[in-house]
């Protein structure tokens, strides 16, 4: 694995640090007034998701890791496991559904995910950023009810409460973004 000097740190970078897994969240350049140049770097745990906050000066050197990216199907869930199969192989590897966190319920069967891998761990799985869902219960609409930036929660197919503009109805298709979980358009 590459070593880097510790003011070469960006933001995603991914690094073997303490004997974990850290992706570098925020990096901040300091030069204090007396003494050397440092960089700050908030550390976010690959495996647990604890934060952690440190200094690396330039002279420090430290691992960047490379995961390996796979695109894989969902098939099903089982007992709180995912089921995804890798497209190329077809081998099949269960998850935790706790790996998605709150954008659990946008997975949808078939959907294709980027899964993240140091070695054979998976380490992340990632959406697609945009995904269509159904409004099944929301407020009717309501003529002349045209104000700028006038939104109405909606319940979608999946559980999930969003807000969408007023023209929005029930049983129509809309498309979220998974990444901040609003309403982005119209199917």
């Amino acid at each position: 694995m590459p070593k880097i000097n510790g003011n070469e740190i960006r933001p995603g970078n991914i690094l073997e640090h303490n004997g974990g897994l850290w992706a570098a969240v925020k990096v901040d350049h300091v030069k204090p007034g007396k003494g050397g140049a440092f960089a700050q770097v908030e550390l976010k745990n690959l495996r647990n998701g604890s934060k952690l906050n440190e200094r690396f000066r330039s002279a420090d050197k430290v691992e960047r890791v490379r995961l390996e990216q796979k695109d894989q199907q969902f098939l099903f869930e089982t007992d709180g496991m995912l089921t995804f199969m890798d497209s190329e192989t077809f081998d099949q590897i269960a998850l935790p559904a706790e790996l998605l966190g709150e954008r659990r319920p946008f997975l949808q069967d078939g959907m294709t995910v980027h899964i993240e891998y140091f070695g054979e761990e998976a380490l992340n799985v990632s959406l697609p950023q945009k995904v269509t869902c159904k409004v099944v219960e929301t407020e009717p609409v309501v003529k002349g009810q045209t104000a700028a930036n006038s939104f109405k929660p909606a319940l979608l197919d999946n559980g999930v409460r969003v807000m969408v503009p007023p023209f929005v109805a029930q049983d129509e298709d809309i498309i979220v973004n998974t990444e901040t979980m609003e309403y982005s358009e119209r199917a």
